[in-house]
């Protein structure tokens, strides 16, 4: 197979490091790099991430024999940074803009463009890494906040390529990520991807509530259609390596491990955490619980040890050298002010653990204290429960992590109320050992079941879905053959008749419809076309009669209103196709005006024979729940009426139930035998005139999605093309 999966990261899952005489390698432990390895092994794959190395630190030579070792022995291909690069990319943007922001930490927050140039620096540079070895039907797999812009670049460049990114960290709310000078290139970037995955659904319901606001998608059961793509929102909560967490305590090197803690710690009970010294985790806040516990509960004073393990992590960022200085502080304080001779209270290990004795600690530790401020998952909590395979211990967990939604046995509480957290510690201690077996065996089920390869798999799976999706799309829409015969049919016809939709038709949609004028290239083409004396046009709009005799009444054309209510032939004058009543609007528009009071930004347009609530100007979320109430409630009202509530985009329309654009256009067609027959529109009022349309006409519809059109064409853009096409024909 040719088809190749490359699997994208900041960092490569092997370590490099440069020593006299050479470089050594070593493949990465914990998180992504130890959880993907076994799975993008079994495919044809390669990893492109940095190498570790920045490019000022080695020569040519050492450049290539890292590239030629690095794809020999781990189908790595490594991405060289300079250490600019690392200071404003790594350190810059990453590290003090959007890791803060994301976790709503915005007063550590630092807004600079030169940290946004290096960003979108970086991102580039690696397009141009993925660029050397990627085919147009490759897999690409992009992870995490360091290449949040890749996936719209690599969407420019491979546009037939499966791509999917997965957010490691937290998405915040819309309120936070406004906050963001470049959070409409951020979206975008993120667009780019076929299937965008999140550890829970809240990130992707931020995510998609964003996408709404910024860039004004809309989407569907996590569905965003825009004008050429379908694109997939889920959430994927990110798993372990089950069975080596579970079977670790069997181990040897692990049992000794055990034996020599027993020894140190002896009767004492153990309260566990392990987190890198990050602001993020909640370090300071859980010290000061655990503080409060040993003045609240006495009783565990000289009987229990919290054994605490942070992680050095960003040491050369000034807001963590603080932490780690408050932290040292904190811990000295407690063990001084509560340690006797033979009992410290806060065993304090500030470095990386291995594997062995991590695992060893899981299995001893009577309970762990897992209590972030914000975390995006946090593995630690589920390495913990399968690490205790005989299901005793007890897990303390943070309700801000997304590891809640899955291990909800656990005792969940606030990080940020000490008086809790330390009753939860108490009560984890007296915990009897049958309601912490009856606890974590769901638990452990649970992330048995779901594990890190199934969390890969169900991410692939779910990217194929999508892209079969999209050739699904794709084969309706408007290819350069299908327009060619387009052309070539009206050509040849001697009579046409070509109806066209106004608005997102032959004009963008616009957030004040009032100023949606057409201007004088729209002009000029609907003149040209209307000079042959070949062509019937007709623009059938939702729009006033007023409006359309305003805007086109000085050209040969056709012209439909209010959905096909009012008609005037280039010849003729307004006419009505039924004899109607607009009674009932008196009824109706106290209550829609109440509507339009609690939505600010949205307006009543009112026509002769229906109103039309507009709400492209509200807040998009406001909108949604208003939307619901209104129908619900003009369906109750209208059930007696002959009356039909329309829903297009961004409008909710009452009018008479049988007058539709289909029925509206019935006399051209029974009247005149036409040998070519068009017909474009955007939104759900024109399904009913494609519905009247068999062949060998031809229908169009403006954007993706469910449709009676034959043919989907992208965008008002293409849509002018193509009439430009029909002026240039020979015809003319």
């Amino acid at each position: 197979m040719n088809e190749k999966v490359i699997f994208v990261s900041n960092r490569l899952p092997v370590t490099i490091e440069k020593k006299k005489g050479g470089f050594n390698f070593r493949q990465s432990v914990g998180g992504l790099a130890t959880g993907l390895v076994s799975f993008y092994k079994s495919y044809n794959s390669m990893w492109v991430g940095w190498s570790g190395v920045t490019r000022d630190a080695i020569g040519p030579d050492e450049r290539a024999n890292v590239e030629a070792t690095l794809k020999k022995e781990y189908r790595n291909y490594p991405v060289f940074l300079t250490k600019t690069d690392i200071k404003l990319f790594y350190y810059g943007f990453c590290n003090k803009t959007i890791w803060p922001l994301f976790h709503y930490f915005p007063n550590y927050t630092v807004y600079d463009a030169k940290y946004w140039d290096a960003y979108k620096k970086v991102n580039e540079v690696f397009l141009n890494a993925i660029e050397e070895h990627a085919g147009p039907e490759d897999t690409i797999w992009v992870h995490d906040y360091h290449l949040m812009l890749l996936p719209g670049l690599l969407r420019e460049k491979f546009p037939s390529s499966k791509i999917g990114f997965f957010l490691h960290i937290p998405f915040p709310s819309f309120e936070i990520f406004r906050l963001l000078p470049w959070r409409k290139e951020i979206a975008e970037g993120l667009l780019g991807a076929d299937l965008i995955g999140f550890h829970t659904y809240d990130y992707a319901r931020h995510f998609l509530s964003s996408v709404r606001r910024i860039l004004g998608h809309e989407h569907t059961f996590g569905q965003i259609l825009t004008s050429n793509r379908a694109i997939k929102v889920d959430a994927f909560p990110m798993g372990i390596d089950y069975e080596r967490y579970s079977q670790a305590s069997e181990t040897k090197e692990v049992e000794r491990e055990i034996e020599k803690i027993r020894k140190k710690v002896g009767d004492n009970r153990i309260i566990l955490s392990v987190d890198r010294l990050d602001y993020t985790k909640g370090i300071i806040q859980r010290l000061e619980a655990f503080d409060h516990f040993l003045h609240t509960y006495p009783k565990y004073r000289e009987k229990v040890t919290l054994i605490l393990v942070a992680v050095p992590s960003r040491t050369g960022v000034e807001t963590y050298m603080l932490l780690k200085k408050e932290l040292d502080e904190l811990i000295g304080k407690i063990n001084g002010e509560h340690g006797t001779i033979g009992w410290v209270p806060v065993w304090y290990l500030y470095k990386f653990l291995p594997f062995h004795i991590l695992t060893a600690l899981y299995y001893m530790a009577d309970v762990a204290l897992v209590t972030p401020i914000r975390d995006e998952m946090n593995l630690i909590a589920k390495e913990y429960i399968a690490a205790k395979n005989n299901k005793e211990g007890v897990l303390i967990l943070s309700g801000m992590a997304g590891a809640v939604h899955e291990l909800g046995e656990s005792i969940i509480v606030n990080p940020n109320n000490k008086e809790q957290v330390a009753s939860a510690m108490d009560e984890a201690l007296r915990m009897p050992v049958e309601e912490q077996v009856e606890r974590n065996t769901p638990m452990h089920k649970r992330i048995e079941r779901y594990n890190v390869i199934t969390w890969a798999h169900d991410f692939f799976d779910k990217l194929q879905a999508i892209h079969e999706y999209q050739k699904q799309l794709n084969e309706r829409r408007l290819t350069a053959t299908v327009k060619k015969k387009i052309i070539e049919d009206f050509k040849r016809a001697k009579t046409r008749i070509i109806f066209l939709d106004y608005d997102g038709t032959l004009t963008p949609y616009s957030a004040r419809p009032e100023k949606a004028r057409p201007e004088e290239e729209l002009l000029s083409i609907l003149k040209s076309l209307s000079k042959d004396p070949k062509n019937e046009v007709a623009i059938i709009s939702e729009r006033d009669k007023k409006t359309l005799e305003e805007w086109f009444g000085g050209l040969k054309l056709n012209l439909l209103a209010e959905h096909g209510m009012w008609i005037k032939e280039k010849k003729g004058d307004w006419t009505s196709v039924e004899v109607l009543t607009g009674e009932w609007k008196e009824e109706l528009r106290p209550i829609i005006e109440n509507y339009m009071d609690r939505t600010p930004g949205s307006f009543i347009e009112e026509k002769e024979y229906s109103l039309a609530w507009h709400y492209r100007k509200a807040d998009p979320d406001l909108a949604y729940v208003r939307v619901n109430e209104l129908k619900e409630t003009l369906l109750h009202l209208t059930e007696n009426l002959n009356l039909g509530i329309v829903e297009g985009k961004k409008v909710i329309e009452i009018k008479n139930a049988e007058i539709n654009k289909g029925r509206a256009v019935q006399n051209w067609l029974q009247n005149t035998k036409w040998d070519f027959v068009l017909a474009i529109g955007d939104d759900v009022t024109d399904e009913d005139l494609f519905a009247v349309l068999s062949d060998p006409a031809y229908t169009l519809k403006v954007g993706l999605g469910l449709t009676q059109a034959k043919y989907n064409i992208r965008a008002v853009k293409e849509v002018r093309e193509l009439l430009h096409e029909f002026i240039r024909s020979k015809s003319f």
